[in-house]
Protein backbone atom coordinates (compact mmCIF):
# COMPACT_ATOMS: atom_id res chain seq x y z
CA UNK A 1 0.00 0.00 0.00
CA UNK A 2 2.68 2.28 1.02
CA UNK A 3 4.73 1.66 -2.69
CA UNK A 4 1.32 2.77 -4.13
CA UNK A 5 0.71 5.63 -2.29
CA UNK A 6 4.41 6.87 -3.09
CA UNK A 7 3.98 5.62 -6.93
CA UNK A 8 1.31 7.66 -6.78
CA UNK A 9 2.63 10.48 -5.33
CA UNK A 10 5.68 10.77 -7.65
CA UNK A 11 3.12 10.63 -10.77
CA UNK A 12 1.44 13.52 -9.66
CA UNK A 13 4.35 16.36 -8.87
CA UNK A 14 5.76 15.05 -12.11
CA UNK A 15 2.65 15.81 -13.70
CA UNK A 16 2.43 18.62 -16.08
CA UNK A 17 -0.86 20.36 -13.93
CA UNK A 18 1.27 20.05 -10.90
CA UNK A 19 4.47 21.59 -12.65
CA UNK A 20 2.68 24.27 -13.84
CA UNK A 21 0.93 25.14 -10.55
CA UNK A 22 4.18 25.20 -9.02
CA UNK A 23 5.77 27.43 -11.78
CA UNK A 24 3.00 30.00 -10.67
CA UNK A 25 3.50 29.87 -6.83
CA UNK A 26 7.14 30.78 -7.84
CA UNK A 27 6.38 33.44 -10.38
CA UNK A 28 3.87 35.19 -7.10
CA UNK A 29 6.21 35.00 -4.93
CA UNK A 30 9.21 36.37 -6.37
CA UNK A 31 7.52 39.18 -7.63
CA UNK A 32 6.52 39.36 -3.98
CA UNK A 33 10.14 39.51 -2.94
CA UNK A 34 10.68 41.65 -6.15
CA UNK A 35 8.49 44.09 -4.96
CA UNK A 36 9.03 44.17 -1.40
CA UNK A 37 12.92 44.24 -1.61
CA UNK A 38 14.93 47.43 -0.91
CA UNK A 39 17.32 47.04 -3.92
CA UNK A 40 20.87 48.12 -4.50
CA UNK A 41 21.88 47.53 -8.06
CA UNK A 42 25.29 47.75 -9.74
CA UNK A 43 25.99 47.26 -13.40
CA UNK A 44 22.65 47.30 -14.81
CA UNK A 45 23.26 50.98 -15.92
CA UNK A 46 26.09 49.91 -18.41
CA UNK A 47 24.53 46.46 -19.34
CA UNK A 48 21.41 47.64 -20.97
CA UNK A 49 22.86 50.49 -23.10
CA UNK A 50 25.68 47.92 -24.73
CA UNK A 51 22.47 45.01 -25.50
CA UNK A 52 20.67 48.13 -26.88
CA UNK A 53 24.14 48.70 -29.25
CA UNK A 54 24.48 45.17 -29.69
CA UNK A 55 20.79 44.12 -30.42
CA UNK A 56 21.18 41.35 -28.06
CA UNK A 57 23.37 39.56 -25.75
CA UNK A 58 23.81 36.55 -24.03
CA UNK A 59 23.16 36.32 -20.27
CA UNK A 60 24.74 33.53 -17.60
CA UNK A 61 22.87 33.07 -14.08
CA UNK A 62 24.01 30.16 -11.40
CA UNK A 63 21.12 28.08 -10.94
CA UNK A 64 21.14 29.02 -7.22
CA UNK A 65 20.05 32.52 -7.98
CA UNK A 66 17.73 32.41 -10.84
CA UNK A 67 14.49 33.18 -8.91
CA UNK A 68 14.98 36.87 -8.91
CA UNK A 69 16.93 38.16 -11.64
CA UNK A 70 14.18 37.90 -14.58
CA UNK A 71 12.69 40.81 -12.80
CA UNK A 72 15.55 42.84 -13.63
CA UNK A 73 14.39 42.65 -17.41
CA UNK A 74 12.84 45.31 -18.31
CA UNK A 75 11.21 44.15 -21.08
CA UNK A 76 11.64 46.22 -24.22
CA UNK A 77 13.89 44.10 -25.55
CA UNK A 78 13.10 40.05 -26.48
CA UNK A 79 14.66 37.54 -24.48
CA UNK A 80 14.81 33.95 -25.08
CA UNK A 81 15.82 31.52 -21.61
CA UNK A 82 17.41 27.69 -22.14
CA UNK A 83 15.39 25.80 -19.95
CA UNK A 84 16.32 21.71 -18.90
CA UNK A 85 13.73 19.50 -19.91
CA UNK A 86 13.22 17.30 -16.70
CA UNK A 87 10.82 17.98 -14.28
CA UNK A 88 12.84 21.24 -12.61
CA UNK A 89 13.15 22.60 -15.88
CA UNK A 90 9.39 22.49 -16.67
CA UNK A 91 8.51 24.20 -13.30
CA UNK A 92 11.03 26.98 -14.42
CA UNK A 93 9.55 27.51 -17.52
CA UNK A 94 6.59 27.66 -16.24
CA UNK A 95 7.75 30.76 -14.25
CA UNK A 96 9.79 32.33 -16.57
CA UNK A 97 6.83 32.69 -19.41
CA UNK A 98 4.83 34.63 -16.77
CA UNK A 99 7.78 36.52 -16.49
CA UNK A 100 8.18 37.27 -20.27
CA UNK A 101 10.62 35.40 -21.69
CA UNK A 102 10.64 33.34 -24.64
CA UNK A 103 11.60 29.11 -23.68
CA UNK A 104 13.87 27.29 -25.87
CA UNK A 105 14.45 23.84 -24.33
CA UNK A 106 17.20 21.97 -23.95
CA UNK A 107 20.32 21.53 -22.14
CA UNK A 108 23.63 24.06 -21.78
CA UNK A 109 25.69 20.77 -21.28
CA UNK A 110 24.92 19.89 -25.00
CA UNK A 111 26.17 21.56 -27.97
CA UNK A 112 25.21 20.28 -31.41
CA UNK A 113 21.71 20.05 -30.71
CA UNK A 114 18.56 21.60 -31.88
CA UNK A 115 18.71 23.67 -28.93
CA UNK A 116 21.91 24.93 -29.77
CA UNK A 117 20.96 25.93 -33.13
CA UNK A 118 17.58 27.57 -32.10
CA UNK A 119 19.47 29.61 -29.73
CA UNK A 120 22.03 30.82 -32.45
CA UNK A 121 19.03 31.69 -34.12
CA UNK A 122 17.52 33.29 -31.61
CA UNK A 123 20.72 36.04 -31.24
CA UNK A 124 20.34 35.90 -35.64
CA UNK A 125 17.27 37.42 -34.68
CA UNK A 126 18.38 39.76 -32.69
CA UNK A 127 16.46 38.40 -29.53
CA UNK A 128 18.64 37.91 -26.20
CA UNK A 129 18.98 34.42 -24.44
CA UNK A 130 19.65 33.68 -21.21
CA UNK A 131 21.46 29.94 -20.31
CA UNK A 132 22.33 28.99 -16.41
CA UNK A 133 25.72 27.55 -17.44
CA UNK A 134 26.07 25.67 -13.79
CA UNK A 135 22.82 23.49 -14.83
CA UNK A 136 21.16 21.19 -14.79
CA UNK A 137 22.95 19.12 -12.26
CA UNK A 138 26.42 21.39 -11.40
CA UNK A 139 28.62 22.03 -10.28
CA UNK A 140 27.76 24.42 -8.68
CA UNK A 141 29.02 28.18 -9.68
CA UNK A 142 31.18 26.40 -11.99
CA UNK A 143 30.77 27.26 -15.55
CA UNK A 144 30.38 25.25 -18.30
CA UNK A 145 31.96 26.50 -21.95
CA UNK A 146 28.44 26.50 -23.44
CA UNK A 147 28.16 30.51 -23.38
CA UNK A 148 31.12 30.78 -24.14
CA UNK A 149 30.64 29.09 -27.72
CA UNK A 150 27.48 30.94 -28.68
CA UNK A 151 29.51 34.30 -27.63
CA UNK A 152 32.59 33.08 -30.33
CA UNK A 153 30.11 32.39 -32.81
CA UNK A 154 27.89 35.01 -32.84
CA UNK A 155 29.81 37.90 -31.98
CA UNK A 156 27.20 39.15 -28.76
CA UNK A 157 28.91 39.99 -25.62
CA UNK A 158 28.54 37.98 -22.72
CA UNK A 159 26.57 38.76 -19.53
CA UNK A 160 27.07 37.25 -15.79
CA UNK A 161 23.86 38.69 -12.97
CA UNK A 162 23.86 37.70 -9.99
CA UNK A 163 21.96 38.75 -6.60
CA UNK A 164 21.92 38.31 -2.76
CA UNK A 165 19.34 38.93 -0.30
CA UNK A 166 19.67 38.96 3.16
CA UNK A 167 17.77 36.55 5.61
CA UNK A 168 17.67 34.04 2.94
CA UNK A 169 17.42 30.39 3.27
CA UNK A 170 19.63 28.29 1.75
CA UNK A 171 18.55 24.69 0.16
CA UNK A 172 19.94 22.13 1.20
CA UNK A 173 20.02 21.50 -2.22
CA UNK A 174 23.36 20.72 -4.47
CA UNK A 175 22.81 24.44 -5.94
CA UNK A 176 22.47 25.77 -2.57
CA UNK A 177 19.18 27.61 -4.30
CA UNK A 178 18.65 31.08 -2.39
CA UNK A 179 15.16 30.83 -1.16
CA UNK A 180 14.74 34.85 -0.43
CA UNK A 181 12.43 36.43 1.88
CA UNK A 182 10.50 39.56 1.35
CA UNK A 183 10.57 43.30 3.22
CA UNK A 184 14.62 42.36 3.33
CA UNK A 185 17.39 44.18 1.35
CA UNK A 186 18.84 42.65 -1.62
CA UNK A 187 22.18 43.47 -3.84
CA UNK A 188 21.85 42.74 -7.64
CA UNK A 189 25.01 42.81 -9.91
CA UNK A 190 25.96 42.38 -13.58
CA UNK A 191 29.51 41.73 -14.91
CA UNK A 192 31.33 43.40 -17.34
CA UNK A 193 31.03 42.60 -20.66
CA UNK A 194 32.77 39.90 -22.27
CA UNK A 195 33.39 39.59 -25.74
CA UNK A 196 34.81 36.43 -27.24
CA UNK A 197 36.98 36.44 -30.57
CA UNK A 198 35.56 34.23 -33.54
CA UNK A 199 39.48 33.16 -33.76
CA UNK A 200 39.24 32.27 -30.09
CA UNK A 201 41.66 28.58 -29.44
CA UNK A 202 40.48 26.48 -26.89
CA UNK A 203 42.78 27.35 -25.09
CA UNK A 204 41.64 31.45 -24.78
CA UNK A 205 38.11 29.94 -24.51
CA UNK A 206 38.68 28.55 -21.49
CA UNK A 207 40.71 31.35 -20.22
CA UNK A 208 37.72 33.60 -20.61
CA UNK A 209 35.58 30.70 -18.91
CA UNK A 210 37.79 30.87 -15.70
CA UNK A 211 37.56 35.26 -15.81
CA UNK A 212 33.81 35.29 -16.26
CA UNK A 213 33.12 32.53 -13.35
CA UNK A 214 35.76 33.80 -11.20
CA UNK A 215 33.79 37.32 -11.75
CA UNK A 216 30.57 36.16 -11.27
CA UNK A 217 31.40 34.31 -7.90
CA UNK A 218 33.48 37.26 -6.72
CA UNK A 219 30.20 39.36 -7.16
CA UNK A 220 27.81 36.51 -5.92
CA UNK A 221 30.18 36.06 -2.27
CA UNK A 222 30.79 39.38 -2.18
CA UNK A 223 26.91 40.17 -2.00
CA UNK A 224 26.24 36.80 -0.14
CA UNK A 225 29.03 38.60 2.48
CA UNK A 226 27.52 42.03 3.15
CA UNK A 227 24.13 40.60 3.97
CA UNK A 228 25.14 37.93 5.97
CA UNK A 229 24.43 34.86 4.07
CA UNK A 230 27.09 32.08 5.21
CA UNK A 231 29.61 31.11 2.40
CA UNK A 232 28.58 29.15 -0.16
CA UNK A 233 31.41 26.65 -1.45
CA UNK A 234 31.02 26.60 -5.38
CA UNK A 235 31.88 23.47 -7.05
CA UNK A 236 29.22 20.72 -5.48
CA UNK A 237 26.94 18.50 -8.31
CA UNK A 238 23.91 17.02 -8.22
CA UNK A 239 23.98 13.13 -6.55
CA UNK A 240 23.64 10.67 -9.08
CA UNK A 241 20.63 9.76 -8.56
CA UNK A 242 19.12 13.11 -9.71
CA UNK A 243 21.59 12.33 -13.17
CA UNK A 244 20.15 8.86 -13.64
CA UNK A 245 16.43 10.39 -13.20
CA UNK A 246 17.07 13.08 -16.22
CA UNK A 247 18.58 10.42 -18.45
CA UNK A 248 15.05 8.69 -18.01
CA UNK A 249 13.03 11.49 -18.91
Amino acid sequence: MLKKIKKLIKKVTKSPAFTTFLGKVMYYYALLVWKTTKWQIFGVNRFYPIWEKNKSIILTIWHGRVLMIPYFWNKKMPLNALVSPHNDGRIAATFLKKVGFGIIDGSSNDGANAAAINLLRSLDKNEAIAIIPDGPRGPRMKMNLSPLYFARKSGKPLFGATYSIEHSIVAKSWDAMLIPLPFCRGIVHVTKPYYIPADATDEELENYRQEIENELNELTLRADKILGIKYIEPGVAAKNKHKHEEKQQ
